[in-house]
């Protein structure tokens, strides 16, 4: 699994900048810069009592891929040894991106 920080704090996943889903979604499919990519599993915290409460916040998180120009991505998993998820202000999924995204020479 792969090490995760996430920006995204009006996620309802974030937990102190882990996520809490267990697994992500990042989509990209013919992405050339981290701006083309974004988290396909963000969903915006709404209000103050939604959240996701039953789960901790996990720094280890299995990442699926369909950045297909991604450097990291093999067969649509993410093999980077960590991923920075951006978004401090991010409310829908385009407003984030993968930090880590590294474009195949």
């Amino acid at each position: 699994m792969t090490e995760l920080r996430c920006t995204a704090v009006k996620c309802v996943y974030n937990k102190e900048k882990l996520c809490s889903r267990g697994d992500i979604q990042v989509q990209g499919d013919h992405a050339k810069t981290m701006d083309q990519t974004a988290c396909g599993s963000f969903v915006e915290r709404t209000g103050e009592g939604y959240s996701n409460d039953c789960s901790c916040g996990c720094d280890t998180i299995h990442i699926g891929c369909t950045a297909e120009t991604c450097k990291y991505n093999e067969d649509k998993k993410c093999y980077a040894d960590s991923v920075d998820i951006e978004g401090s202000h991010a409310t829908e999924v385009q407003e984030t991106n993968c930090g880590t995204f590294r474009c195949r020479e």
